[in-house]
């Protein structure tokens, strides 16, 4: 292309009454390096997030007449009991 031509075409282009033509690169054929003949291999990990949790300090006192009511209850009783509920 001349000299006054190619000024002409970079002027035209500048006052958008030309297009300059390409092709758009689409990134070529690549694979991932996971997929190794598997259907989805991003199914079982979609994505990496770390959290980083507190908690807050709330002390509550425990009542102590719950303590001295628990008894303990055998299997068998705690079968019957459910059974006997449900009917």
């Amino acid at each position: 292309m001349h000299i006054r031509k190619a000024t002409k075409y970079l002027k035209d282009v500048t006052l958008k009454k030309q297009c300059v033509p390409f092709r758009r690169y689409n990134g070529g054929v690549g694979r991932t390096y996971r997929a190794h003949g598997r259907i989805n291999p991003y199914m079982s990990s979609p994505c990496h997030i770390e959290m980083i949790l507190t908690e807050k300090e709330q002390i509550v006192p425990k009542p102590e007449e719950e303590l001295a009511q628990k008894k303990k209850i055998s299997q068998k009783k705690l079968k019957k009991q459910k059974l006997m509920a449900g009917e």
